[in-house]
């Protein structure tokens, strides 16, 4: 009898079943809107005019471009083209986090590593972005570098000149630095946040503390900005573009950068992406995964299955198991 009370407390289900959680949780849906929105609208959209005027501007400074924004319109001009991003930052934040969320779940329950996960979820997240961030990135660069002319008639301009086809110059630039943020984001916070939890806490299973989670956001979007380059090749495809101008594809743009700029021209605006990297890590990486760890332990949305033993479940010895 002790020995099939000993069973039956191996066998005790858990609270919440795994196997409830959809493969794509709609929560997704209304988290991301919510949360890269509240980005947008505290510093992410500073740190994006400042960032998309110096790669635009190569030859101003860091702080030049800093305060010549200002002379333009005061602290007013660091939410230039507000209306658009808020629109591109509801509507990416909810593909990003439905597609990020959903492939990084269903790559976990079939047993791969954090890390690559993010690499891949994050990859597929970014290139699904695209299709919203295309237009409303355009209609940004033209609000940051040509201030004067107004969003709808910028609109009727660009759209009489080409289309729906007019509003995506640069388009693979896009794809490539989305995809590439968003691996690179979320792989490395994950990658970070591994070593974190053996470094510190001897355990790759340990939970993190809400400093330490913000830490290793930090130090995950840092080091996603290594793709500056494709950033700045977007900016200028999408300045050419709202000027009217031919613009070619992302390897000629990157050329002519070069031919004029050198080298360094293709890292213009590296300080402000830093910032913003950071910025957008802590609100769609690390903020994401704390609010729904919140919502889990509320258990008012369902955990998904991942296939690595937890600290918490009891381990049954493999000689016991046999002889049951």
């Amino acid at each position: 009898t002790a020995r099939a009370c000993d069973d039956r407390a191996v066998q005790t289900p858990k609270p919440q079943s795994p196997k409830n959680a959809p493969a794509m949780p709609s929560v997704d849906l209304f988290l991301g809107p919510l949360i890269q929105c509240a980005e947008a609208a505290t510093l992410g959209m500073p740190f994006e005019v400042w960032k998309t005027r110096m790669g635009r501007f190569r030859q101003e400074g860091t702080l030049e471009a800093f305060a010549n924004i200002y002379k333009q319109g005061g602290v007013k001009a660091f939410w230039a083209g507000t209306g658009p991003k808020m629109f591109e930052s509801g509507s990416k934040g909810m593909i990003l986090m439905y597609a990020k969320e959903g492939i990084n779940d269903n790559l976990r329950r079939a047993g791969v590593g954090p890390t690559l996960a993010g690499v891949l979820a994050g990859a597929g997240g970014g290139i699904a972005q695209v299709s919203v961030m295309g237009p409303c990135t355009y209609l940004v660069t033209g609000a940051v570098n040509n201030p004067g002319v107004p969003l709808t008639r910028r609109i009727a301009e660009t759209y009489a000149r080409g289309g729906l086809k007019a509003f995506y110059p640069g388009g693979t630039a896009i794809a490539f630095r989305q995809a590439t943020n968003w691996a690179s984001r979320q792989g490395f916070t994950e990658f970070i946040r591994h070593r974190m939890k053996v470094a510190l806490h001897g355990d790759q299973n340990a939970r993190l503390t809400k400093a330490q989670e913000v830490g290793a956001g930090v130090i995950g979007g840092t080091m996603a900005c290594w793709n500056h380059p494709f950033e700045v090749a977007r900016i200028e495809a999408q300045t050419l573009g709202n000027m009217g101008k031919p613009v070619g594809g992302m390897v000629t743009v990157m050329r002519d950068i070069v031919r004029v700029d050198g080298v360094g021209g293709l890292f213009r605006g590296i300080v402000p992406r830093v910032g913003l990297g950071i910025w957008q890590t802590l609100f769609m990486v690390t903020g994401a995964k704390l609010i729904k760890d919140e919502l889990q332990k509320r258990e008012w949305i369902a955990v998904p299955e991942v296939q690595v033993a937890s600290p918490h479940e009891p381990k049954i010895d493999p000689k016991q198991k046999k002889d049951q």
